[in-house]
């Protein structure tokens, strides 16, 4: 190892340094090209404007466009069952048992989850225009459980610490397993709430506006923010490729300059 004319973990920096650099800048590309392809997405709102486009179109149909709104309620909204004066379109209650047991093999105590439950609830909702005085006009959500995206806000979360009681000290020394904790959650989309989706949008009776799942095999999305500030998003991820992207690469081409200007001064003192 000593007869090597550079130490081994110089070398290793500069691989790593210009292997991480590739890696950061594909991811950039892949990212740079998602975002290309979503500046192209049209973006709508629950307004006139959006129902003259629906009807100058065949089928009174757009394909996959963004419609950006406001959360209403069609009926009555969701009580949450935590919060007061808190109501939501979609609420998602979890819960579920922490528990640990004992491995004999490693001498320790292990966690695991065990009896989790969730319960959905949606009720029907729409996007509205925000600021808007008097809602004539909306875009119903189509079956908003299909889509993706994390849309949900959490409004309450509590982990219930299990009592150490003489009972349980038996149950655990018989079987090896103890409670540990009761977690429980609540998430909802709420009323009042800025929400954009992406999907396809048709109008029904001349007024009746609907967004849904494309037909052509694109994704449903729905994201619990403008279009502006989910543009922003992506571009902020973008900018953090690039910047580690440049920031590997300058570190790989600064080892590997420090290696070659080591090689030909050595070189040099052995010609002298």
């Amino acid at each position: 190892m000593g007869d090597l004319p550079v130490n081994p973990l110089v070398l290793i920096g500069v691989g790593s340094s210009f292997a991480f650099s590739g890696l950061f800048y594909h991811l950039y590309q892949e990212k740079k090209k998602e975002l290309k392809q979503l500046r192209e997405i049209p973006v709508f709102r629950p307004d006139q404007h959006l129902v003259k486009v629906l009807w100058a179109t065949p089928h009174k149909r757009l394909q996959y466009v963004a419609v950006e709104g406001m959360v209403q309620a069609d009926g009555e909204p969701l009580a949450s069952q935590f919060v007061p004066r808190c109501f939501g379109v979609i609420q998602k209650i979890a819960v579920e048992e922490h528990w640990k047991y004992w491995n004999s093999l490693s001498r320790t105590w292990n966690s695991r989850t065990i009896n989790r439950k969730e319960t959905n609830n949606a009720v029907p909702f729409s996007l509205v225009s925000p600021g808007a005085y008097i809602n004539d006009l909306y875009v119903k959500v189509q079956n908003p459980l299909d889509a993706s995206g994390c849309y949900l806000e959490r409004v309450y979360h509590k982990m219930r610490r299990a009592e150490e009681g003489l009972v349980n000290v038996m149950l655990q020394g018989l079987s090896g397993e103890r409670p540990v904790a009761m977690e429980q959650s609540e998430e909802l989309l709420r009323v009042g709430s800025t929400l954009t989706g992406f999907g396809e949008v048709v109008l029904e009776g001349g007024q009746v506006m609907r967004l849904q799942a494309p037909q052509d095999g694109r994704k449903f999305i729905l994201v619990p923010t403008d279009h502006r500030s989910f543009l922003d998003g992506h571009e902020s991820t973008a900018s953090m490729w690039k910047t580690l992207t440049a920031v590997t690469g300058i570190t790989g081409a600064s080892l590997l300059a420090k290696v070659i200007y080591g090689l030909v001064e050595k070189r040099d003192d052995k010609s002298k």
